[in-house]
Order: structure tokens, then sequence, then C-alpha cells
């Protein structure tokens, strides 16, 4: 029996298996960086989530979940056209995603393409005329361009489903900005009367301020505590309407609890460091001055930062190597501490085969992030 007629078969049986092993690892990892990517997101820990979507997306660029998760995370960011691009690959995956084609609408409304937004929502409603869901995201992007087209949108999703508060709250926020704030105040009582979330109750105290109805607005924000006391920027206007009060103590200790929740929050600073000089405390209120500045100029740059990782980012997922490099330094110039553009440049390093570099920029990621463990390190 001649044994050698079966080399061949056998060798491309075991290319065969070695090409389905090195998919199913990719694949493998992709999971496992998405899995750790949306449970840091959960926990607030957003730039080590985006860092980790860009790599599971790298591994799997035609997952869909994937690329809506990594739009909504660039997004965030302020990377608006990055986030649209990856919307649009989520929908162009599976054309059926709704959440990722509400989710591209929005981006691109926010990214200043509301007549492409106001098409796809459109075409949505025109194939779904007795969804009122369809109605109330065609009002999301109508919202930025015609008030009167997005309050006719809401309206008819109210008409489909009466009890729709997320229809409702934004007919609301559009009915204010119209000034029709007394038709919006009206809005937002029927919506806490359906589903009194803390946002609701936020925003009907901005209006009653905006009124010039001080009382209301204050009972209005404590509301919005109640239902949810870690909710910094609640606390940060609540402050701001005590000291329209010239409640200095009460002011203060509004503004350093919205401090506490959330340290980066300029405004809060601001408020505060105005308060305090009003109360006699000239070097409290330098040293608020000085860090909401610090604060406003660091967020500017950070959102700098981002725009480069993300545009080395697609640069890497190209094959673009070096133009990727460069991008990721760029952003490294421009902001040392942003973790997520170390990563980056770890993974295109090692890419190029610099090993030491890349064990460098991974190792700089992570003492900015702990949370940043270099690829396949991953518990």
């Amino acid at each position: 029996m001649n044994h050698d007629r079966f080399g061949p078969i056998f060798l491309v049986l075991l290319l065969v298996c070695a090409t389905g092993g090195v998919a199913q690892d990719t694949a493998s990892r992709a999971k496992q960086a998405y899995a750790r990517a949306v449970e840091l997101d959960a926990n607030g820990n957003n730039a080590a989530a985006l860092s980790l979507l860009w790599e599971a997306a790298g591994l799997a660029p035609h997952d869909a979940d994937i690329q809506n998760q990594l739009g909504e995370a660039l997004e965030r960011i302020g990377a608006l056209d990055a986030a649209v691009d990856a919307f649009r690959a989520a929908t162009a995956e599976r054309p059926s995603f709704r959440k990722a084609s509400n989710n591209l609408i929005l981006a691109l409304v926010k990214a200043g393409k509301g007549p492409e937004a106001v098409e796809r929502a459109r075409a949505i409603v025109n194939g779904s005329p007795d969804d009122p869901d369809a109605h109330f995201t065609l009002g999301l992007a109508e919202s930025e361009q015609d008030y009167t087209e997005a309050i006719r949108s809401f309206r008819r999703a109210l008409e489909l489903a009466p009890r729709h508060a997320l229809a409702r709250y934004n007919l609301a926020l559009v009915l204010n900005r119209a000034d029709r704030q007394a038709e919006a105040a009206d809005e937002l009582d029927r919506a806490i009367g359906i589903d009194p979330r803390p946002e609701m109750h936020y925003q009907l105290g901005v209006i009653y301020w905006h009124q010039g109805d001080l009382d209301r607005a204050i009972r209005a924000l404590r509301a919005a505590i109640a239902a949810e006391p870690r909710y910094a920027e609640a606390h940060n206007t609540l402050g701001a309407l005590l000291k329209a009060r010239r409640d200095w103590k009460g002011a203060a200790d509004a503004l350093r609890r919205a401090i506490a929740l959330q340290p980066d929050l300029a405004a809060a600073h601001y408020t505060l460091a105005q308060v305090l000089e009003l109360s006699g405390d000239a070097g409290g209120a330098r040293e608020h001055f000085t860090e909401a500045e610090r604060l406003r100029a660091e967020a500017a740059l950070v959102q700098e930062a981002g725009v480069w990782t993300s545009v080395g980012t697609q640069k890497l997922d190209r094959g673009d190597l070096v133009a990727a490099v460069d991008c990721f330094r760029r952003a490294t110039t421009i902001f040392e501490a942003y973790a997520p553009a170390h990563y980056q440049l770890g993974r295109a390093l090692q890419r190029l085969g610099q090993a030491d570099a890349a064990r460098r920029s991974f190792a700089r990621a992570q003492q900015l992030n702990p949370s940043l463990i270099p690829p396949g390190n991953m518990p």
C-alpha cells in the first residue's frame, strides 16, 4: 500500500486545523476583551473600557455588538466621526440592530449631520408607521433642526403610546428650547407621574430656575437628589440655586458634595470658589478657582488626545502601523497621562516587533489605569 499518497491530504488537514485554531483563538480573545470592557464600563472605568473595545474591534471587526459598544465609548470622549463609523459598521453587519441604528442617528445629529439622521429616522418610520419608538427616534433626530417637526413626532409617539415616558420627557426638552416653558413643565410633571426618573426632576428644576421660581426649582432639585443621591450635577445645580438665595453654607455643602461625587466637575469648583469668595474665604476661593481652570484645560487636552488616539486606532486596524504610532505619540505629547493612547501605542509597537518599547507603553498605560491589562494577560 502506498502511504505517500496520503501526505498532501494530511498536510492540508493540518493547515486547516491550524488556521481554524488561530481563528478560534482570535474570536476568543475578542470575546474576552469585549466582556471585560463591558464590565469596566459598567463600573465607570470608561478609559480602560475604550482601550479594550478598540482591541476587541481589531480582533473581530465584523462583530456588531462590539462595534456598537465601541461607538458608544467613542461618543463619550467626543470622537464623533469615529463613533459614527463604528455605528455604521454595526448596522452594516446587522441591519435589524435597532439600538445601533438609533445610536447612529443620534451620533449623526451630534456630528452635525442632521439631514442624514432625519432621513434614516424617517425610513424607519415609513417601515413601521405604528411603532411609537420609531416616531420617538425621528423626534430626537429632528430636535436639533426643526422644533415644530420634533414636537409633532413626539406627540405622534404619545398618541400611539400615551405612557411613553421618554417621548414625553424629550417633548418637554424641545418645548423648553422653543421658549414654551409652561408647556414643558406640564409635560415633565406628566412624565414624572409615569416614570419618576432623577433627570426629569432635574430638568423641571432647571425650568423653574429659568422662570425665576427658586423655591420650586430647589424642591425639584432636592427630589432629583432624593431619587439619586449620587447625582453630582444635581448637587452642583442645587448649589448654584442656593448661591442665588445667598445661602452660602447650604450652597457650599451642596457644591462640596458634587465635587466629592465627581472631582473633575469644573463647574462645581468654579461656583464653590465664588461662594467662598462671597462668604469671605479668599484662600479657599483661590484654591477652587485654580482647580476649575486646571480641570477645564485638562478636559480640552483629554478630548484632543482622544481624537488622535481614535485616528491612530483606525490606522492600526487598517495595518498602517507607522502612521498609527505617530498618532498615538501625538496623543501622548498632547496629554501624557492619557492611558488609552499608551495602551494603543503598545499594541502598534507590538505588531511592529518592538517588544521592549511595547512593554514600556503597556506598563505606562497600566500605571495610569491599573485596569488596562496588556493583551494576552487578561484573566
